[in-house]
């Protein structure tokens, strides 16, 4: 069973495959996972086997935490390329998200002003305006877009909503008027007898029209690195991941490949 689960509102810095010299930020419980999705390749686990039992960190104490982090980075004179809200689930779900986002902006700029700030996020909290007036507000709003099928959405990400689908989601991404960075996991394999496969034909095609109408400033493409709190499920090759970020090129997009 995968388990990467983070005790500190702020951890690392760490280097991302995708983003560079990260500093984390954690705003859920130290002892287990809160989110929205229960992706079957989570690298955190399956929520029902990662139950939180404290509460989250409150605005102030996030604050201090950042704080305290980035004066003893600027005094050893390591500065981090991004500042990154991923953790143990999903950031956008603490209710003070804004605020904190708010408070982190102050923060980077007093401390480390060409550092960005980013935030992982798996899509299902857009329809709250805090949450979308705040990832306008950031430089890099990383949002997930595994699939254009509800039943693959289904299997791969299992939202605990059962009225979230696909259109729902393009709808509340279109919102962004291309101010967004969409991340896409790609995998294949097989679970419960089923095969997992989001590389079909059918499902880049859907991928690529998605694209055309949501219109990101970025496309993340990328496959699994960790385990998976799944068996079962296995690395697309970099040669798979290259031919459709080249796809997606062709259309005019910008794409990143992490493998």
């Amino acid at each position: 069973m995968s388990t990467i689960l983070f005790d500190k509102i702020v951890f690392g810095p760490i280097h991302s495959r995708r983003l560079g010299v990260s500093l984390g930020m954690n705003l859920l419980s130290a002892d287990g996972k809160l989110c929205s999705f229960d992706c079957i390749y989570c690298e955190c686990g399956l929520n029902e086997e990662r139950r939180t039992h404290t509460k989250l960190s409150t605005r102030a104490e996030v604050k201090e935490a950042l704080i305290q982090k980035l004066s003893a980075m600027q005094a050893k004179g390591v500065a981090p390329d991004v500042i990154t809200f991923a953790g143990n689930g999903e950031p956008t779900m603490h209710p003070e998200f804004e605020g904190i986002i708010e408070d982190t902006i102050a923060t980077r700029n007093r401390f480390f002003p060409n550092a960005k700030i980013a935030v992982l996020s798996n899509s299902t909290m857009l329809h709250k305006e805090g949450v979308f007036r705040a990832l306008n507000r950031i430089e890099d709003n990383i949002l997930k877009l595994d699939s254009v099928f509800d039943s693959r959405i289904r299997q791969l990400n299992a939202p605990n909503s059962t009225i979230f689908t696909f259109d729902k989601l393009l709808e509340q991404l279109c919102r962004f008027d291309g101010n967004l960075i969409i991340q896409t996991m790609f995998l294949q394999g097989e679970v419960n007898g089923e095969s997992v496969d989001n590389i079909t034909e059918a499902e880049i095609n859907g991928w690529i029209n998605a694209l055309k109408k949501i219109n990101p400033k970025q496309v993340m493409i990328y496959t699994i690195d960790r385990e998976t709190p799944l068996k079962g499920l296995r690395k697309v090759s970099k040669e798979t991941l290259d031919s459709i970020a080249d796809r997606a090129r062709k259309e005019g997009f910008d794409v990143t490949v992490s493998y």
